[in-house]
């Protein structure tokens, strides 16, 4: 029985080297200082993010929501050139908000469109080069800049990270230039007739 215990305490003492995870030291002696230190390593795993908002939404997060901006054209303007604002977007005055994070280097933010804003009726259409999209600063120091919008085609833009990390944001303010008549009618709607723009952001 002694020698048993004897052979498990012996398993034990030589087990403990294997057990410890962090440094010791001991240290002996009548200089002055007596001193002893030991380490401790840290690792951080941050994982590759893309995140992109334009509209209703929340930070960091998943949202379905799609906003709306209508404009609506004054009888007496009808294809004077005179510059319609909008109505609706999550900051309201066809105005949204807009967001891109990114943690891998350069991101690449694009814009596209099926066609051209319609009736219904091809012939009746309106191209997208009569929405503009002005950028202003929300919160970061400099405002997202927005890619333009084209019938038909997808445009882009490269944003430069700061050592890596691209975290922008801005107020879009939507606005239709008006500088043709076109035939009466609503063009464009919710996901019908040409009326979405899809945009995407992408990272390496």
């Amino acid at each position: 029985m002694r020698f048993t215990k004897t052979l498990l305490a012996t398993a034990f003492l030589a087990a403990l080297p294997m057990m410890a995870s962090a440094e010791s030291q001991f240290t002996t002696g009548i200089t002055t200082p007596i001193t002893a230190s030991a380490k401790v390593d840290f690792t951080i795993v941050v994982p590759k993010i893309i995140y992109l908002r334009v509209g209703t939404g929340t930070n960091l997060a998943n949202n379905v929501a799609v906003d709306l901006v209508t404009f609506t054209v004054p009888a007496a303007n009808i294809g004077d050139s005179t510059a319609v604002a909008g109505t609706g977007g999550d900051l309201t005055g066809g105005v949204v908000t807009a967001r891109v994070v990114g943690n891998n280097g350069i991101v690449t933010l694009s814009s596209s469109t099926t066609g051209n804003l319609t009736t219904g009726v091809a012939a009746e259409a309106i191209p997208y080069s009569q929405i503009t999209t002005t950028p202003a600063v929300l919160t970061s120091a400099t405002a997202l800049p927005a890619p333009a919008l084209a019938s038909g085609a997808t445009t882009s833009i490269a944003l430069t990270p700061v050592n890596r990390v691209t975290n922008q944001d801005a107020r879009w303010t939507y606005t239709y230039l008006n500088n043709a008549v076109a035939a009466s009618g609503t063009y464009g709607g919710v996901n019908v007739n040409g009326g979405r723009v899809t945009y995407t952001a992408s990272m390496p």
